[in-house]
């Protein structure tokens, strides 16, 4: 148009849409409107450049909206990049002042307990100083303590010197009255151990000062240990224990302390016969190791043994074992211990409960494996002194008093049952008691609860150290129970405090007694006890068959005896009414029902039974509404022949003033 080729075109500026939709509309013959106005314009040469320019500018102007729309576009993304920056920023900051926030309280804190450690720093400090301070204070008090024993043992060597030589003096008398010498052997039986827990006691505080020194010499050990071993062949003769001696070599040289080593053989022979019951067997051997370096001391007995814990504390000072019928310090075997030590030798156990134990000593044989020691200038005595096999057998020896004259046999009114595991108090205490009473025996809890509940005696000694269970457990479970609850119980003991003491009251022991104790006081305690249930026994028989009023007995006695007599009253009447009717309904048997109401009320059962239906028969009587036939069937006589007899023998009895109860 410009170079004037064209003449003229239309433009259609708007509506070009409509004009496109309209002709595709046609050509597919769908509905179109047929009238569809478009605004036109004509270019012509005559302003075409101006369109033309009009265009360009446009162009130029939709290229410049691109690149705004571009720009925009990376200006958005910029945008949302520092819009996420800027998020991450304020989360972090509000994640460092939390952090902040708790590496304070973290600080302040920590700074807290690092003053309150520091407090308690400078308290434990000065506990630990305290605590040092009563240590070397305790230190020298058990030194002193240590030292006083020590010092008083030398002191009571010399009296006991003193007490034994006259003893055997006085012994040797053949005028000495039987009574007498079976008590001065008693006296000097426990002498001798006296004596032996003093040398103990001297030996443990030499070892504890290191003043107890090896004094060597060479000498045949197989004749030694046949000499030690050769103490005891009496006492197992006397048990009727096997005792044998066996040695692989004849003739063994060894070096050894002689004075040391007797009383580690002596020890421990003592233990094996002290744990080794009658027709048991006992042996002990000799024989080398594997590199016949060391010679090899076995004992070995078939006693009681040793439980796995017993035996990982045999060593340890003052540990006492759960024996049956021994008590000990705790100081010969840790002793026996370290005098093997001092040999620089070893000491083992074997043991099992009830299968017996061997202990096994291991000694060098040369003169150079002790180390620097003495060695003897002289050639010391092997052979044991009398001394010393009374002392370390004095504890073993069986219980034996002679034969007695044999004393005019006599009915005894009460009975007592001795719970003591000390062989020789407790015969001691039968022969002193056992002229006024009948006396029963048992050596542990077990024998003694049996015997309790199978005897039911009318008052019970026993100690409160015993095998097993203890004396404060046997008064316990006697006082609960029905069969036993109204038998006065007497405690005696070595341990005097107090705590005990309440201990046993609170358990309703009748009596307290501490060893060592006067025998009058005992026998006196006794005589009470028995005096005190004789009169509670007349409270209860005071108006019988009326119900018992409550007095001083026991809750336990009072139960007992309140129940048999509701028993005997509601069966007045059944004339088939028996004691095995009272036995079952009460739970005990025969016999301990027979004692536990005699010692109670002092009657037998059928006499109460007896006496119960003559009390009723004679109120009946006197009421005048029933006639005699009526009154016996009513009181559970089946005879009127037994009723006469007995209605007149209860006129008779208190006519003449017989005590009910008994024959008339």
């Amino acid at each position: 148009m410009a170079n004037r080729v064209l003449q003229a075109t239309f433009l259609t500026p708007t509506g070009g849409e409509e004009a496109i939709k309209t002709a595709f509309a046609i050509l597919e013959k769908q509905p179109y409107h047929k009238e569809t106005i478009m605004p036109t314009v004509v270019i012509d040469s005559t302003n075409v450049r101006v369109m033309k320019q009009q265009n360009d500018r446009i162009n130029e102007q939709a290229s410049d909206i691109e690149k705004q729309y571009a720009l925009l576009k990376e200006q958005q993304r910029i945008y949302k990049n520092q819009r996420n920056l800027l998020y991450f920023a304020i989360t972090a900051l509000v994640l460092v002042g939390i952090l902040g926030g708790i590496a304070f309280y973290a600080l302040r804190n920590n700074r807290r307990i690092n003053r309150r450690l520091a407090g308690q720093n400078e308290e434990i400090l000065l506990q630990r100083n305290q605590l040092i301070e009563m240590t070397a204070k305790a230190k020298e008090a058990t030194e002193a303590k240590f030292n006083f024993f020590t010092n008083i043992s030398h002191e009571l060597r010399t009296p006991l010197t003193l007490i034994l030589g006259p003893l055997e003096d006085v012994l040797a008398s053949p005028k000495l009255h039987f009574t007498v010498k079976h008590n001065l052997q008693l006296v000097q039986k426990n002498a001798f151990r006296l004596m032996r827990l003093i040398n103990q006691l001297m030996d443990f505080r030499k070892i504890e000062e290191n003043k107890m020194k090896l004094v060597v010499s060479e000498n045949n050990i197989t004749d030694f240990v046949a000499e030690i071993a050769s103490s005891f062949h009496e006492i197992a003769r006397r048990k009727s224990i096997s005792f044998t001696t066996v040695s692989e070599v004849r003739d063994l040289r060894v070096w050894f302390d002689v004075n040391i080593l007797d009383k580690v053989l002596f020890n421990l022979l003592s233990n094996a016969f002290k744990f080794t019951n009658e027709n048991g067997s006992i042996s002990i051997s000799l024989a080398m190791d594997a590199a016949r370096e060391k010679v090899l001391i076995a004992v070995q007995d078939s006693g009681v043994g040793m439980t796995p814990e017993e035996v990982d504390h045999a060593f340890d000072l003052f540990y006492q074992g759960n024996k049956r019928a021994f008590k000990g310090t705790g100081l010969g075997l840790s002793l026996t211990k370290e005098m093997i030590l001092l040999h620089h030798g070893t000491i083992q156990i074997q043991s099992s409960k009830w299968k017996g134990s061997t202990f096994t000593v291991s000694l060098p044989l040369r003169r150079e494996q002790l180390g620097e020691t003495e060695t003897a200038t002289e050639k010391p005595v092997s052979q044991p002194s009398t001394e010393d096999i009374s002392i370390y057998t004095s504890d073993i020896q069986p219980v034996y008093f002679g034969d007695e004259p044999a004393q005019p046999s006599r009915q005894k009114e009460h009975s007592l049952l001795v719970i003591e595991d000390n062989d020789d108090l407790r015969v001691f205490l039968k022969r002193r008691l056992g002229n006024n009473y009948e006396l029963h025996e048992a050596e542990d809890a077990a024998t003694g609860i049996a015997k309790a509940y199978d005897l039911v005696p009318d008052l019970i000694i026993s100690d409160i150290i015993l095998p097993g269970e203890d004396g404060l457990h046997v008064t316990e479970l006697l006082k609960q129970d029905l069969r036993t609850s109204h038998i006065p119980i007497v405690l005696l003991t070595a341990k005097g405090s107090i705590e005990d003491q309440i201990k046993g009251i609170k358990l309703k022991a009748d009596a307290f007694i501490v060893k060592p104790f006067n025998l009058e006081y005992l026998e006196e305690t006794i005589k009470g006890l028995l005096n005190n249930r004789s009169v509670l026994r007349e409270h209860y028989t005071s108006e019988l068959p009326v119900e018992v009023r409550p007095g001083a007995a026991t809750k336990v006695t009072r139960k007992f005896i309140n129940e048999f007599i509701a028993i005997v009253e509601n069966n007045i009447p059944n004339e088939d009414f028996s004691v095995e009717d009272i036995c079952r309904e009460i739970g005990i048997s025969r016999v301990q029902l027979y004692r536990k109401v005699k010692a109670l009320i002092g009657y037998n059962v059928n006499d109460y039974i007896s006496t119960v239906r003559l009390q009723k028969a004679k109120f009946l009587l006197a009421d005048l509404q029933y006639s005699i036939s009526e009154v016996a069937s009513l009181v559970g006589f089946s005879s009127r022949g037994v009723f006469f007899d007995g209605i007149q023998v209860e006129v008779f009895d208190n006519a003449y003033g017989v005590p009910r109860g008994e024959e008339a």
